[in-house]
C-alpha cells in the first residue's frame, strides 16, 4: 500500500505519496482542491497514483494548515503562491491537476508561469464565472448566507456536497469529501467566494502551451459539460473526456477513471508527445 504523509511547512501544508525509488525524470503531480475542499479531497489519487510518481495535494493558502495570503485573495496572487509552492517542493516544473476552483487557479498558473508547468489537467471547471447567466451578486449572497448566519463550513458540508454530487456517489466518497470540507474555515471560504466570482480566463486560455486534458462528469450540474467544451475549444490542442454517470465531485466519484486519465496524460507529457 502507498504510504501517505502530511507535511506542514511554515507557509504551506500538503499531503503526499511517492514511490520508494525515485522514478526517472523526477517531478510531482500537484493536486489543487476546490472551493470547499482541502488536501483530504484527493485521497483516491494519493493512494492510487503514488506507487509510480510523487503526488502532492496542497492546502490552498488560508485553508487547512497553509498560511493565508498576505493581501487580497485574487487569481493572480494564488497563481504566484502556487509557483512558490513548486519551489518549496524542489521542482523546476510539475504536472498540475485542479478541480473546480482549483482548476480555475491552474488556468492562471498555466498562463502566468508556463515554464513551471509540464502538463495540465482541468477537472469539473470552467473558463469563466456565469457562463449560464448566473448573476455574481446573487450567487455570492446564496453561498455566504450560511456564513452570515454564524455557521461554519463543517455545519453545512453534507448539504452542499449532496447538492453537487452525482447520484451514484458512494457513502465512502461522500464521507471523505465531508472530512475535507470540515477543515475549511468560514473566513477562508468567504474570501475564496469573493475571488471565484471574478473568474474569467478566456483571454488567457489561448496562451496555454502545456499539454492539457479537460475532464468533466456527464451529470455535473455545477460546471456542466458545455463548460468543459468551452475550455477545450479555447486551449490549443486540448483533449476533452466526459466521464459517464459522474457529477461534480469527479475525482471521488470516479476515482479509477480519473486516476487512469491522469496517469496516461502525465506519462504522455513525460514522453514529450502532444495530447491525443
Amino acid at each position: 500500500m502507498t504510504a501517505i504523509a502530511d507535511v506542514d511547512d511554515q507557509r504551506f501544508a500538503w499531503r503526499e505519496s511517492r514511490p520508494a525509488t525515485t522514478p526517472p525524470g523526477d517531478t510531482a503531480l500537484v493536486l489543487l482542491h476546490g472551493l470547499g475542499g482541502s488536501r483530504l479531497s484527493w485521497e483516491p489519487q494519493l493512494s492510487g497514483l503514488g506507487n509510480e510518481r510523487r503526488v502532492v495535494a496542497w492546502d490552498m493558502p488560508g485553508y487547512g494548515g497553509s498560511a493565508a495570503l498576505g493581501g487580497a485573495v485574487t487569481f493572480a496572487a494564488l497563481a504566484d503562491a502556487l509557483a512558490d509552492f513548486v519551489d518549496v517542493l524542489g521542482h523546476e516544473a510539475v504536472d498540475i491537476a485542479g478541480i473546480s476552483f482549483g482548476g480555475m487557479i491552474a488556468q492562471y498558473f498555466a498562463s502566468k508561469h508556463p515554464t513551471r508547468l509540464r502538463s495540465l489537467t482541468l477537472l469539473s471547471t470552467s473558463p469563466a464565472f456565469g457562463l449560464d447567466g448566473t448573476k455574481p451578486d446573487e450567487w455570492r449572497a446564496a453561498r455566504l448566507a450560511p456564513l452570515d448566519a454564524g455557521l461554519e463550513p463543517v455545519d453545512f458540508a453534507a448539504d452542499v456536497l449532496a447538492a453537487i454530487a452525482g447520484p451514484n456517489t458512494s457513502a465512502e466518497a461522500m464521507a471523505g469529501q465531508r472530512a475535507a470540507m470540515a477543515r475549511v474555515t468560514g473566513d477562508a471560504l468567504r474570501r475564496s467566494i469573493d475571488c471565484l466570482v471574478t473568474h474569467d480566463s478566456r483571454y488567457l486560455l489561448p496562451t496555454i502551451s502545456a499539454p492539457t486534458l479537460c475532464v468533466v462528469g456527464e451529470l455535473d450540474a455545477e460546471t456542466p459539460v458545455a463548460y468543459a467544451f468551452a475550455l477545450a475549444d479555447l486551449i490549443p490542442h486540448a483533449k476533452l473526456v466526459v466521464i459517464p454517470h459522474a457529477g461534480h465531485l469527479l475525482n471521488a466519484e470516479a476515482p479509477d477513471d480519473v486516476n487512469r486519465l491522469l496517469a496516461e496524460h502525465v506519462d504522455q507529457a513525460v514522453s514529450g508527445g502532444a495530447p491525443r
